[in-house]
C-alpha cells in the first residue's frame, strides 16, 4: 500500500486481518495484487509510504514498513502503530571495515537508515525484481542520487519523531531501538553535531550501546575488575602489612608512648607478587569499589589512585548496565484499535493479507 501524499480529513486506521476474505463462498486471491518490489515473500500487509501525509490521522495496525518511507511526512511524532508492527532489520552476520571485523547491533531500523548506509558504503544498486542480501543494506529506490538520498541529520530527525510517538503510547521498551537509531544518526552526522558531541556520542556507545546494551556495559565492568585485580597485584598491595610500632619513653615516673605505623611497603618481583592470597586481597578491592565503599586494605600509593579511579569508574558502569536493563522490562501496555467510527469500513485487500481500512487514499489497492 502506498499512501504517498494521501489526504486525510478524518481519522484512518489501516488494520491487516489474518483471515482472508471471502468472495463467492471461497477466498480472494489476495496475491495478485502485489506489485513489484523487495520483501513480497512476506505475507503481512506491506505499507512502502506515508510521504506528504498528516500522520496525526493515521492509525497502522499489524503492518509490514520495512520498507516505508516516512520521510516529508506531516507530524509523524502523532502516528499510531498498533499491534505488531514490523520494521526492516540491521544486516545479520559478521562485516569486514578495513581489517576489522563488524557486526552490527540487532534492532530496528528505518528503510531510510538502510539508504543511506547503502549509499555510504558504496553498495551497487539493486538489479529489477532482485531481493536484497540479508547481510548488507538495502539501497534505496535513488541509490544513484545522493540528493535524493536522506543524510544522518534527516534521518535522527524520523527516528527522534517515532520514538515520541512509541513513548506517547506508553510503549517504552519499542521505542529504545529508535533512540538507539537516533543517536547513531547524530554520531554519523558531521553537519549538525558537533566534533565534540560526537566524540560523546561515541564513548556512549562504546560503553554501553547508549545505555541500552547491558552486556556490553557488564562486560566493560568485567574488564575493569579484572584490570583492577591485576594492576592491585602489581603495584597497589604491599608485601606485607606494615605493624603498628610503639616507642616508650621513660621521663622519672611518666611513660610517654608514641605508636607509629610504617607507610607500606612492596619487594619483590613481579612474579612473586601474583599469588592467591594477593589476589583474593585485590578481589575484595575491586568488588566493594563497584559499590562505592572503600575496602579498609592497607594499600601503596599507586593502590590507593587505583582505587579512587575504580570507584569512579566501575558504579557508572554498574548503572549503565542497570538502566539498560530497565529499559527493557518495563510493561508493555494492552494494545487496543481505536475506534474511528460507528458506520462499517470499507474492506479492502492489498499485499499478503486482508486489510480494512477506512478513509484511506491509496495507491495499489482496490475494493472487494
Amino acid at each position: 500500500m502506498d499512501l504517498s501524499h494521501a489526504v486525510l480529513n478524518a481519522p484512518a486506521a489501516v488494520i491487516a486481518h489474518s483471515s482472508p476474505f471471502p468472495y463467492a463462498g471461497s477466498a480472494v486471491r489476495e496475491d495478485l495484487l502485489a506489485g513489484p518490489g523487495p520483501g513480497l515473500r512476506s505475507s503481512r500487509v506491506r505499507v512502502v509510504s506515508v510521504q506528504g501525509v498528516d500522520a496525526a490521522h493515521l492509525v497502522l495496525t499489524d503492518t509490514d514498513l520495512s520498507d516505508c518511507l516516512f520521510s516529508g511526512a506531516f507530524h509523524l511524532d502523532q502516528i499510531r502503530l498498533e499491534g505488531r508492527t514490523t520494521f526492516a532489520d540491521a544486516p545479520a552476520g559478521w562485516h569486514r571495515r578495513g581489517i576489522r571485523p563488524v557486526r552490527f547491533t540487532r534492532r530496528r531500523v528505518l528503510a531510510e537508515e538502510h539508504h543511506w548506509r547503502a549509499h555510504s558504503a558504496g553498495q551497487p544498486a539493486l538489479a529489477a525484481g532482485e531481493d536484497p542480501e540479508p547481510h548488507l543494506w538495502r539501497p534505496g529506490p535513488h541509490h544513484t542520487d545522493p540528493a535524493r538520498t536522506p543524510d544522518p541529520e534527516d534521518v535522527a530527525a524520523l527516528y527522534r519523531q517515532l520514538r515520541k510517538a512509541f513513548e506517547d503510547g506508553k510503549n517504552e521498551p519499542g521505542a529504545a531501538d529508535f533512540y538507539y537509531g537516533e543517536c547513531e544518526m547524530r554520531r554519523h552526522d558531521h553537519t549538525g553535531t558537533t566534533k565534540g558531541e560526537r566524540r560523546l556520542l561515541w564513548g556512549y556507545w562504546l560503553l554501553s550501546g547508549y545505555g541500552l546494551r547491558a552486556s556490553r556495559a557488564f562486560a566493560w565492568l568485567l574488564a575493569a575488575m579484572s584490570l583492577t585485580v591485576l594492576c592491585l597485584m602489581a603495584v597497589g598491595l604491599p608485601t606485607h602489612d606494615p605493624n603498628p610500632a610503639t616507642i616508650g619513653t621513660l621521663n622519672g615516673s611518666r611513660i610517654s608512648l608514641d605508636t607509629s605505623t610504617p607507610d607500606p611497603a612492596l619487594h619483590g618481583g613481579c612474579l612473586q607478587r601474583m599469588t592467591w592470597p594477593r589476589t583474593e586481597k585485590a578481589t575484595r578491592v575491586a568488588i566493594n569499589s563497584v559499590v562505592f565503599r572503600s575496602s579498609g586494605q592497607n594499600l601503596t600509593t599507586a593502590g590507593t589512585y587505583i582505587e579512587m579511579a575504580s570507584r569512579l569508574l566501575e558504579p557508572a558502569l554498574l548503572a549503565l548496565g542497570l538502566l539498560a536493563i530497565r529499559g527493557r522490562i518495563k510493561r508493555l501496555p494492552e494494545t487496543r484499535i481505536p475506534q474511528t467510527g460507528t458506520t462499517e469500513p470499507l474492506p479492502t485487500t492489498c499485499g499478503g493479507r486482508g486489510l480494512r481500512a477506512r478513509h484511506v487514499c491509496a495507491r495499489d489497492c482496490m475494493p472487494v
